[in-house]
């Protein structure tokens, strides 16, 4: 934790930023990456429990015509 706070306090001082501006960063960008895991582990639950409605080749083509 010392290690983390240490290498904050360096971006900090060599950025001229604060530190709470990183933490919003850090924030804001984990909780993209945390809701983008959970959908996906959503979806494999679903295709599992046979609740996620999934197409074959030839269904998404006769869907999507490629011109």
């Amino acid at each position: 934790m010392k290690e983390t706070e240490d290498r904050l306090n360096r971006l900090s001082e060599r950025t001229g930023r604060s530190k709470a501006f990183y933490l919003r960063q850090l924030i804001e960008d984990g909780l993209d990456q945390l809701e983008y895991e959970c959908g996906i582990l959503q979806d494999v639950e679903d295709y599992r429990k046979d609740n996620l409605k999934t197409y074959t080749l030839d269904e998404m083509k006769k869907r999507y015509p490629c011109r």
